[in-house]
């Protein structure tokens, strides 16, 4: 650019100035001044000119570039000076001949002076020399101060006036807004592009054309037609609520804006909760990002785009989108419609047809969807289930309070018609699911947004009924947003107002991001507990102190004092428990563990136990083998007055008393009684096996002629006493005692020849059957047996001749004999042969006598006790044939 350097001479230039008021800037003119400036003005000059101004004000030099801010001083001699100051924005860099000035002044002789700052504009207008008699461009001198180029070198500095625009009406039926020009200066009104939708769903278009629409798909809501914004738009995705697969209603909002897309879900079906994510992370409200902000308001969650003046909002069951008409008009296209207060095109198809129908128009804005593959834009769209209901049915009693006089203070503001037939079909498609609230809370909703707060909520009997969460109270009108101790110094400008849960009267939101009321704004931190300013705390395990200032909750690392245990002794391990009185600071304590000790119960012996204790400060048990108090004997446990068998020839008793050595009870016993007296020739043995001995015979007694009793022993003979040919005896057969009497008979004889009367067969021999028994082995049956018996002639006489006596000796003896056998059976059961010797005949045989002397004569005794013996023997064994 160049610089421009201004001469002006000549006479005093005039300026008429008309009175006014303008916004931000009061102008006072009492009086219409004239000065006739003769400084030529040029706006493509670019050389430099030097300026010079006559009057009584002082001259300085300025240079105003294309581009530059550049500052100037007008001296005009007239009644009334005028001080303004102006800006340019400077693209390229100046050069001026004299000092830079740094303020303009158009000066007029007069008594007052009025000054103004301009904004600043984006075009550059400086003042420029022209040559004579051209004619100049007007432009913005300060702030709502025009100045006019009249002609030549006379230039006009008037007051820009703001006349109040007439008031239009706006299609969609909400109120127009206010909306400052360009220059600042003055304002027009506009009617804000306001696209809802609610239920199953119902959607009221930026003009307010009303449509319903089932799709099951994800569809444009609005963008732009020509792109002026990089990847901007809202879209919705809807899904089948009812069971049937006719209606449909709102899952997901989606915005779009640049590098971020923000996705507003419903939690659960048929809730107000909303989960919000941005690129597909799960964020915390409030967000601010990337000329993106998210917050909650009231019971919506809010996506505002400052840059575009634009907010969307969403709480799970409805949805309304803003955007101003000066950024958007005639440049949206979507199932909202064309934002043109016009419902003419507002089901314009996206190849810029108009259908004939919105709900036609709505299925052709389908995009793809990765979820949904039965969804495609190519595809035509099958038609649409009617949004009309088959057959009549009796509305909610809740619809009509849209039209009753619980909305009646809104219906002047917004209309009520459309949302009552929103709620009637909401109300008789699907009854069961309660989709009527949506038409109540978005017409509320709009209601409110018009300045009109309807409390509807409680005249639903508990239908549509909304529940706060602990320590936040519900109003069906609260701010926008809620005060917050960050926020209380400031002052909020919006008036409007939501439903939602708020904190109660005399408490006020922490921060917009902690939500917890508080009385006084302290400090709270990440346990949620609201502090006061000097509150000492531990939270985390931190010493904190609430501070007021910028930092507030101040930490330091929590100090334990205590000393750490050393665990000794066999079982003892160490614990960590927590501290009752001191979470952060753990107790150290031992623990005593009976498996990790070594020791092993010992196997007691009979009539012991084992005893376990533990000593004081041990862990482990101590075993000891103690006495059960019992007694003992062959392997078994006897209590205490219980009987013993200890055997059966005594009577055994436990008693308490214990054997001191053997610490076990000691075992009484008593022997049982038994009879020691025998008759005359048994004696007392002992029985194997048997306590008391048995009375055994050991002597045979016999009943004499006289009826005494002699008593034998075995072997013995006895001679009756009065009857001398009468011997007993006692014999000894097999361990048995036989008694037997004898009786010696004597062969009759006649006394006078003394020859025996009957005299028997001499020596002849004598046949018996009998038992032959040797070495315990007997005959099986009794045996016949020979023996030689009689008598011979033995005498002893006198010979007279010899002076001796002459004996003569003869016996009846065995003159043949035969050896036989016989089989004898044993008690092991075997047998055996045996040999006996058998006679087969007798004689009479001489033997020697001998004179008796004494030997012989004991000989001759003994003798005769054997015969005699043998002979009773025999007279035994007879009598028992």
């Amino acid at each position: 650019g160049s610089t421009t350097k201004t001469t002006t001479s000549g006479p005093t230039p005039s300026v008429s100035t008309p009175p006014t008021t303008t916004a931000g800037t009061e102008i006072s003119t009492p009086t219409t001044t004239s000065a006739t400036v003769t400084t030529p003005i040029s706006p493509t000059s670019t050389s430099p000119v030097s300026t010079t101004t006559a009057g009584t004000t002082p001259t300085e030099s300025f240079t105003t570039t294309s581009g530059t801010t550049s500052s100037s001083s007008i001296t005009i001699n007239a009644t009334t000076t005028i001080s303004t100051t102006f800006k340019t924005l400077p693209p390229v860099s100046t050069t001026t001949s004299g000092p830079t000035a740094t303020s303009t002044a158009v000066t007029t002789t007069g008594s007052s002076t009025h000054s103004a700052t301009p904004p600043v504009i984006g075009s550059t207008t400086g003042l420029t020399p022209t040559t004579p008699k051209k004619t100049c461009d007007s432009w913005m001198l300060c702030n709502c101060t025009k100045v006019i180029c009249i002609e030549d070198n006379i230039v006009q500095v008037i007051p820009i006036i703001c006349n109040p625009p007439p008031k239009p009406t706006c299609s969609n039926g909400l109120s127009p807004v206010p909306v400052m020009d360009e220059d600042g200066c003055c304002w027009h009104w506009e009617c804000d592009c306001y696209c809802t939708g609610w239920g199953d769903p119902h959607y009221m278009t930026f003009d307010g054309l009303y449509y319903s629409y089932q799709g099951n798909c994800t569809y444009v809501l609005v963008e732009e037609i020509n792109k002026k914004v990089d990847n901007f738009g809202v879209y919705i995705d809807n899904y089948h609520c009812d069971a049937r697969d006719v209606v449909s209603c709102p899952r997901t909002l989606i915005v779009r804006h640049e590098t971020q897309e923000v996705r507003l879900t419903t939690a659960q079906p048929n809730t107000l909760q909303v989960e919000v994510t941005v690129n597909n992370q799960l964020v915390a409200l409030p967000y601010k990002k990337f000329g993106v902000s998210i917050y909650e308001s009231g019971i919506n969650s809010v996506v505002e785009i400052p840059e575009l003046k634009m907010n969307v909002t969403y709480n799970g069951l409805s949805f309304s989108i803003r955007m101003p008409y000066s950024l958007f008009g005639n440049n949206t296209q979507g199932q909202c419609g064309t934002c043109n207060n016009n419902t003419a095109d507002d089901c314009m198809l996206p190849n810029g047809n108009i259908a004939e129908n919105c709900e036609t128009m709505a299925d052709h804005w389908q995009v793809v969807d990765p979820s949904k593959p039965q969804c495609s834009p190519g595809l035509v769209p099958t038609g649409s289930p009617s949004t009309t209901p088959t057959q009549p049915c009796k509305e909610s009693s809740i619809c009509e309070l849209i039209l009753g006089s619980v909305f009646k203070p809104c219906h002047a503001f917004v209309q009520p018609e459309k949302y009552y037939a929103a709620c009637v079909f909401d109300s008789c498609v699907l009854p069961n699911l309660d989709l009527e609230c949506s038409s109540l809370q978005i017409y509320a909703a709009t209601c409110a947004d018009q300045g009109a707060c309807i409390d509807w909520r409680k005249h639903t009997n508990g239908v549509c009924s909304h529940e706060c969460p602990p320590g936040k109270e519900y109003r069906a009108c609260g701010p926008i947003k809620e005060t917050t101790c960050k926020s209380r110094g400031q002052n909020e400008t919006s008036t409007k107002q939501v439903e939602g849960c708020f904190c109660p009267n005399g408490t006020m939101l922490y921060d917009s991001g902690v939500d917890v009321c508080v009385k006084t704004c302290g400090c709270v931190g990440v346990d949620m507990v609201p502090r006061e300013f000097g509150e000492k705390f531990t939270v985390d395990c931190k010493d904190c102190i609430c501070l007021e200032g910028e930092h507030g909750i101040v930490c330091e690392p929590h100090v334990c004092d205590q000393k750490k245990v050393t665990c000794e002794g066999e079982g003892f391990y160490e614990v960590t428990e927590v501290n009752p009185k001191d979470s952060c600071c753990p107790l150290f304590t031992c623990k005593c563990n009976t498996s990790l000790c070594t020791a092993k119960a010992p196997k007691c012996s009979l009539g012991f136990e084992v005893h376990s204790y533990i000593p004081s400060g041990q862990c482990c048990p101590v075993y000891q083998c103690v006495p059960k108090g019992v007694c003992v004997h062959e392997n078994a446990e006897f209590l205490p007055n219980s009987s013993v068998f200890v055997d059966k020839c005594q009577n055994c008793v436990c008693t308490n008393d214990v054997n001191v050595s053997t610490q076990l009870n000691i075992i009484s016993c008593e022997r049982v009684p038994c009879n020691t007296y025998c008759q005359p020739g048994y004696e007392l043995k002992p029985v194997k096996g048997e306590c008391c001995g048995k009375c055994v015979q050991t002597k045979c007694i016999i009943k004499t002629s006289d009826n005494s009793e002699l008593i034998l022993s075995p072997g013995d003979f006895k001679n009756d006493p009065r009857n001398n040919c009468t011997i007993y005896s006692c014999v000894d057969v097999h361990d048995q005692l036989i008694a037997s009497t004898s009786e010696i008979t004597c062969p009759a004889f006649n006394e006078d020849s003394c020859a025996p009367l009957d005299s028997s067969t001499p020596c002849s021999v004598r046949h018996r059957k009998d038992f032959i028994v040797y070495n315990g082995c007997r005959s099986v049956d009794r045996v016949d047996m020979t023996e030689c018996e009689g008598t011979c002639g033995t005498f002893s006489l006198y010979s007279a001749e010899a002076n001796s006596m002459d004996h003569s000796c003869s016996c009846c003896r065995e003159t043949s004999t035969t050896e036989k056998y016989v089989v004898l059976k044993c008690p092991g059961g075997h047998a055996v042969s045996h040999k006996y010797i058998y006679v087969e005949s007798c004689s009479c045989q001489d033997t020697e006598c001998q004179r008796p002397e004494s030997n012989e004569l004991q000989n001759n005794e003994v003798n005769d006790k054997t015969t005699a013996l043998n002979r009773i023997k025999r007279a035994i064994s007879l009598t028992s044939k």
